[in-house]
C-alpha cells in the first residue's frame, strides 16, 4: 500500500497523525472523534473511487 501512495501521500499520513497527536495531548476525546470522522471519510472516498472505476471497467 505504501508503494502506491508515494512520498507525498506518506508525508500526508504523517502530518495527519501528528495533528491528531497534538489534539490528543490537549483532549483525547476530541482526538478520538476526529480520528473516527477521518476514518469514515476515508472509507467513503474509497467506496466512491471504486464505484467510478467499476463504471469505467477499470476495476
Amino acid at each position: 500500500m505504501l508503494k502506491n501512495l508515494g512520498l507525498l501521500g506518506i508525508v500526508g499520513i504523517v502530518v495527519l497523525l501528528a495533528g491528531i497527536g497534538v489534539i490528543a495531548y490537549a483532549n483525547w476525546m476530541v482526538a478520538v472523534g476526529i480520528a473516527l470522522v477521518l476514518a469514515g471519510l476515508g472509507l467513503v472516498v474509497k467506496s466512491l473511487v471504486s464505484s467510478v472505476l467499476k463504471q469505467f471497467g477499470m476495476f
